[in-house]
């Protein structure tokens, strides 16, 4: 037999080998940590409530995490995606900033074999365990609430979250359609993307009352825009009147209520989101293959504030 055909028949076979080494050390090497890459920790709901949940019940379960802030800036959690990528991680844990532009780095991840858990903050697309509320269902409950309590001609305005999120487009709808088809006779006055952000919601609520003489109440997508609508309305002496209406029920919302600030609050269960996060991942760990979890809203007012005072 020629002895060339020998060599080149044992260096084909010789390739084959090495490149089933390369791709078995792929599965072999990936880490036995997990990448969370939060959205924004100043923000004492997704950014604080959930994480601080999510990485104590992780360390009972002796889960490793890496721990990432974005600080709000999709660039940097885009630069965060890419080293969690390269990482080659157990999984990724992710509060999407922007829920578009996070979608080609969830489709490589799905490529990877590395599973995306959404909570709190999901993205538009891609493959990912989601860890939710029905967003619908918080415009709903806000809707269903006001329903009762708006007068007969009321002007409303609205603050939504980050328009780039499904959730705040979800939480808009549940409101707008539960509300304007049953009450014709109000007017929304103006709509704003607050950025979930107190500040912005300030600026804007600030605007709105230097060119609406009557607005009888304020829908917010969350609970920091309704602060900063609050902050805007006492600054201009209107807030006797004004219905304020937020989501989270975080501790300061809870005592808005109870003073009378804010009407409503609808508490989205951030322990049990995270609690929720934790069973996924150690359902991850070991070997197994998790399915989305809801976890439901509830509407707080005062009527039966008592129940959710600490």
């Amino acid at each position: 037999m020629n002895m060339n055909f020998i060599r080149h028949r044992l260096g084909f076979i010789f390739g084959l080998f090495l490149v089933g080494l390369l791709f078995t050390g792929c599965d072999g090497d990936k880490s036995d940590k997990i990448v969370y890459l939060n959205f924004d920790g100043t923000d004492k709901f997704g950014g604080m409530l959930i994480r601080d949940e999510i990485l104590k019940g992780a360390e009972s379960k002796g889960l490793k995490i890496d721990y990432f802030d974005a600080k709000g800036d999709s660039n940097t959690q885009i630069d965060q995606m890419k080293d969690a990528l390269d990482a080659n991680p157990q999984a990724i844990v992710l509060l999407a900033i922007d829920g578009d532009g996070i979608i080609p780095f969830i489709d490589r991840a799905n490529e990877l074999g590395i599973p995306i858990v959404t909570v709190n903050r999901d993205s538009n697309g891609g493959d990912r365990i989601r860890v939710f509320s029905d967003e619908y269902e918080a415009g709903k409950l806000q809707a269903d609430y006001m329903m009762k309590t708006l007068p007969q001609g009321a002007n409303i305005v609205y603050l939504e979250g980050t328009s780039s999120l499904k959730l705040s487009i979800a939480r808009w709808e549940g409101f707008s359609k539960e509300l304007l088809a049953k009450r014709p006779d109000v007017h929304i006055l103006d709509m704003q993307d607050g950025k979930f952000s107190k500040a912005e919601a300030m600026k804007i609520m600030s605007l709105w009352l230097s060119c609406y003489p009557k607005i009888d109440a304020v829908v917010c997508g969350n609970d920091q825009m309704a602060f900063g609508a609050i902050a805007a309305l006492k600054a201009a002496n209107r807030l006797t009147g004004c219905q304020v209406s937020g989501i989270d029920a975080v501790d300061e919302a809870l005592k808005a209520v109870e003073s009378g600030d804010m009407i409503q609050t609808v508490k989205q269960d951030g322990v049990q989101q995270a609690a929720g996060v934790v069973t996924v991942l150690e359902q991850i760990s070991k070997g197994g293959k998790p399915s989305d979890i809801q976890v439901p809203f509830t509407s707080i007012t005062k009527e039966n504030l008592t129940q959710f005072k600490k």
